[in-house]
This record gives C-alpha cells, sequence and structure tokens, in this order.
C-alpha cells in the first residue's frame, strides 16, 4: 500500500513539474512574442535605419525625440575567442544604432565620433545603450551614448551627426568623389 502511494505521489509531482515547465514555456513565449511586438511597434516609429538586423545592432526599447534607449544581446557570432570575448565592433555598432535612433530621422548620417572602451563584453551579455541628442538650429546634431551591463559603464561617447534632405547616395557632397588612382 505505501508503495502504491508513493507511486502516486511520484506521479503526482511529475504531474505538477510538467504542468509548471509548460506554464514557465508559455510564459517565456508570451514574453518574447510580447517584447518582439512592442520592438515592432517602436521600429514602426523609426524614421532611419529600417533595415537594420536588431540581433547585431540592437532593439529599440524606448524612442523619444532626442532619445533612444536600445539593448544589444551578445551571440556567438560576436565571439571573438575561446573565453567569449566580444568584438569592440558590434559593441561601437550598436552605439552608433542608438545614436541615429536618438535622431530618428530619415537621413541621419553619422559623421564623427570620439568613443572608450570601458570595459569587456562576454557572449550572452545584455548591454544596455541609452542615447541623447542635442538638437541644434542646424542640421548638425551631437549625441552623447553611454553602454552599461547592470550597473558597470562599458562605453560611452560622442557621436556627430548631419540630417541631409535627401540619401546620402543621391547628394552631392563636394569631394565625395575622389579620384584616388591619381599621382
Amino acid at each position: 500500500m505505501e508503495k502504491e502511494e508513493d507511486t502516486q505521489e511520484n506521479e503526482n509531482i511529475q504531474e505538477d513539474t510538467t504542468i509548471q515547465e509548460d506554464f514557465e514555456s508559455e510564459f517565456e513565449d508570451n514574453t518574447q512574442e510580447m517584447l518582439l511586438l512592442d520592438s515592432n511597434e517602436k521600429k514602426e516609429n523609426l524614421k532611419t535605419h529600417n533595415k537594420i538586423r536588431s540581433s547585431l545592432c540592437g532593439t529599440i526599447i524606448t524612442l523619444d525625440q532626442g532619445y533612444a534607449k536600445t539593448t544589444l544581446r551578445t551571440t556567438k557570432e560576436m565571439v571573438v575567442d575561446d573565453l567569449g570575448l566580444i568584438h569592440s565592433g558590434f559593441i561601437f555598432g550598436a552605439a552608433d544604432f542608438a545614436a541615429v535612433a536618438s535622431v530618428n530621422e530619415e537621413n541621419v548620417v553619422i559623421i564623427g565620433s570620439r568613443v572608450k572602451f570601458l570595459a569587456p563584453v562576454k557572449l550572452n551579455d545584455l548591454v544596455t545603450y541609452i542615447a541623447e541628442a542635442k538638437f541644434e538650429d542646424s542640421r548638425k546634431r551631437e549625441i552623447k551614448v553611454i553602454a552599461h551591463i547592470n550597473d558597470i559603464k562599458i562605453f560611452e561617447g560622442i557621436f556627430h551627426a548631419v540630417v541631409l534632405e535627401q540619401h546620402i547616395f543621391k547628394t552631392n557632397i563636394k569631394n565625395a568623389q575622389r579620384n584616388f588612382n591619381q599621382k
């Protein structure tokens, strides 16, 4: 009789565990779907860089005039060594994306930057970027970008951008078509 009760109790525990796992899995799926929908809604409000790959350059969390908050989850495609170090170019690229998102003009182009990498980033880190743009009367913008992993500042930079009337490839910029083959 005791053996039967133990077997029944083990089956109940196993069933409860399965129900809990199913619930957690469904909750995680729903949470991911809600985040994706929320992210897609924010991306719809983005006027620039519409074809950017969020898996490489970050996902918009908050988008307001002169302000953007983005996140980047580091992946194995970004790793440079056996210890899981992330290439700094991905950290910079995500900061660049946060900067243009904060300006949020169709034809915004980054024309310069001064940056500092303050701490290393590893595989599966979630990097959060805050970008704040100073709007001027001219077409030029200065954007401050700071990135954190939890409470640790890992990146800071000042980006300089210009808002063009049309796409940069359609703009006739003086000396943009230099002939580098000349002696």
